[in-house]
C-alpha cells in the first residue's frame, strides 16, 4: 500500500478535506461530514467518567451500589462476572462485550456502573433511541478511549443503520465509512480503541441474531426474593437516613413485586408517611398502613392489577377472554396490558394465557376467595 493510501486509512479528517478541495463541484457524501470534525474533537476531550455525568446526580444514582460487595442479589451472575473481570485484568485487555436482559428495574444499568468501577474504566451511558442518525453513534464510538465502557440501554431499539455500524466496531474495532459519491465514492476503515459494549434490553427476542451473537457474555437478570429485597430496602434506608426495623423492611419487600426499583420507590413513600404520621421510624404496622393508603395490597397488586382480575372473574366468569377485550374494558392499550401488567400476574400465577385468551388460575381463586373457576363472584381484596 502506498504512503498516500496509508494516510487516508488512518486519517479520516484529512481524507474528507482532500476530497472536498479537489472536487469543489460536488460535496463529499460521508457518514461524518467535515462540519462535524470540531464536534468530535470536543467529544474526545470530554471527561466521561461515571462520577461526572449528570445522570449520577439523581436519587437513583445516589443509592446505586458502586462495587459488587454492595450489590444485593443476582449471586450467580456476580460470581461469573467477577471471574471475567479478574481474567480481563490479568490479560490487560477489555472485557468481552456483555448483554444483560430481563424485566425492567432489576439493575442492568447499575451492574454496568459496577463493572466500570471494578475495571477502573470510564463509562458512557446512553440509550438506543437517541441514535437517530449514523453520525450519532459514530461520534460516541470515536470519542471512546482504550478500555472505556459504552452502555446502551434498550439496545433492541437500535435502527438498522446504527446496528450495521456496530458490527465491525464490536468485532474488529474499526469503523467502515464512505466518502464521495458516484464514481468518486471511496470506502475507508478507521481504527478505534478497544472498548467494551454493555447492552441492556427488556426484550431479548427483539434483538437481531447477528447483533446478539457478537456479545461474548450474555446473562438474564432474575426477579429478587423477599430476603434480597429486604436487604436492598435496609441499605436504601440507611443511605437516606431512615430508621427501619427488620419487619418493616420485609413488609415493604412483600409488596415490591420482586423488583428493587419498585422497592426503592416504596421506601420513599413510606418514609413520607412515617414523617407525617409518626416519629419517622418505620415498623411493620406503619409500613402496612402506608402501603394500604397507596392501595398496594399484600401481593403487590395495584388498582389496575385488581381491576384486571376483577374483570375476568366477574364479567367473564374466570375467562378465557381476549386481550383486546380486556384492554377495551379497562380503557388501556393492549400493549400496556401485555408489557406492564401481565408479566407480574403471570409470574405470580394469578392468570394464564391460553389459545382462547386469558383466564384466572386456581391459585388466584384461592387467594381472592373466588371458589372454582367459571363461578361468578365478587372479589374480596384483603389488605
Amino acid at each position: 500500500m502506498s504512503g498516500s493510501n496509508s494516510e487516508r486509512m488512518t486519517s479520516p479528517k484529512t481524507a474528507n478535506f482532500k476530497t472536498a478541495s479537489t472536487n469543489k463541484k460536488e460535496e463529499p457524501v460521508a457518514i461524518i461530514s467535515d462540519d462535524d470534525n470540531n464536534k468530535f474533537e470536543k467529544l474526545k476531550n470530554e471527561d466521561t467518567t461515571s462520577e461526572h455525568i449528570p445522570f449520577d446526580t439523581s436519587f437513583e444514582s445516589t443509592i446505586r451500589p458502586k462495587h459488587f460487595d454492595d450489590y444485593v442479589g443476582q449471586s450467580s451472575l456476580k460470581s461469573t462476572l467477577k471471574i471475567s473481570i479478574e481474567a480481563a485484568k490479568k490479560r490487560e485487555l477489555p472485557l468481552d462485550h456483555i448483554l444483560f436482559y430481563g424485566p425492567p428495574g432489576l439493575g442492568k444499568t447499575t451492574l454496568a456502573s459496577v463493572i466500570a468501577t471494578e475495571m477502573n474504566a470510564n463509562i458512557k451511558i446512553t440509550s438506543a433511541p437517541s441514535f437517530e442518525r449514523p453520525r450519532d453513534i459514530i461520534g460516541i464510538l470515536m470519542a471512546l478511549k482504550a478500555g472505556d465502557i459504552l452502555f446502551i440501554d434498550e439496545i433492541h431499539r437500535l435502527n438498522k443503520i446504527s446496528e450495521e455500524i456496530l458490527y465491525p466496531a464490536m468485532e474488529d474495532f474499526y469503523l467502515d465509512m464512505t466518502t464521495g459519491k458516484a464514481q468518486t465514492l471511496k470506502s475507508i476503515r478507521i481504527p478505534i480503541p478497544k472498548f467494551t459494549l454493555i447492552g441492556a434490553t427488556t426484550k431479548a427476542g427483539s434483538l437481531s441474531g447477528p447483533l446478539r451473537d457478537r456479545f461474548g457474555i450474555i446473562h438474564r437478570l432474575e426477579f429478587y426474593t423477599e430476603d434480597e429485597l429486604a436487604k436492598v430496602i435496609k441499605r436504601t434506608a440507611q443511605i437516606l437516613e431512615i430508621e427501619i426495623d427488620e419487619n418493616g423492611a420485609y413488609a415493604i419487600a412483600k409488596r415490591s413485586r420482586g423488583t428493587p426499583r419498585i422497592a426503592n420507590r416504596l421506601v420513599k413513600r413510606v418514609r413520607d408517611y412515617a414523617i407525617v404520621k409518626s416519629n419517622g421510624f418505620i415498623n411493620e404496622k406503619l409500613a402496612n398502613q402506608s402501603l394500604d393508603i397507596l392501595q398496594i395490597d399484600k401481593y403487590g397488586l395495584d388498582n389496575t392489577d385488581r381491576s384486571l382480575i376483577n374483570l375476568i372473574a366477574n364479567k367473564y366468569n374466570g375467562g378465557p377472554v381476549g386481550i383486546e377485550t380486556i384492554a377495551t374494558a379497562l380503557g388501556e392499550d393492549s400493549k400496556t396490558i401485555e408489557d406492564v401488567y401481565e408479566p407480574y400476574l403471570l409470574q405470580k400465577g394469578f392468570i394464564q394465557r391460553t389459545p382462547r385468551g386469558r383466564k384466572l388460575t386456581p391459585f388466584a381463586c384461592k387467594c381472592f376467595n373466588l371458589g372454582s373457576l367459571n363461578i361468578q363472584q365478587e372479589l374480596n381484596f384483603d389488605f
